[in-house]
């Protein structure tokens, strides 16, 4: 069993920790222009957080127990198509969203 001063520690040492990140980037580079090479590679950022996101809500569910469900499979493939076709990730966003609840509403 952990004691309110482990907890309290914790926090207050991963708070500090993501506290440092950002200010490594706002506060050391944040008023200088990044190179051409790394705007390129932030570019992909959202790309990539995105499924990390995603993925591990579709591929095991903690609802539904961890196996994969038919209903947040095809969620996952509209949102992809509209992404792609439309390539607009709050597109892809909002059609995942609908295509889910509304079918969550049939079949539940």
């Amino acid at each position: 069993m952990l004691n309110d001063t482990h907890v309290w520690t914790a926090i207050a040492l991963l708070g500090l920790g993501t506290w440092a990140i950002r200010f490594s980037f706002l506060g050391l580079i944040g008023s200088r222009q990044l190179p051409e090479w790394a705007l390129r590679h932030l570019r992909y950022v959202s790309v990539a957080v995105m499924p990390g996101l995603v993925a591990p809500a579709v591929a095991w569910p903690a609802a539904a127990g961890g196996t994969l469900e038919p209903v947040r499979l095809i969620a996952v493939i509209v949102a992809l198509l509209v992404g792609a076709s439309m390539r607009s990730t709050l597109g892809a966003i909002i059609a995942g969203l609908a295509v889910l609840y509304t079918l969550l509403a049939l079949v539940y």
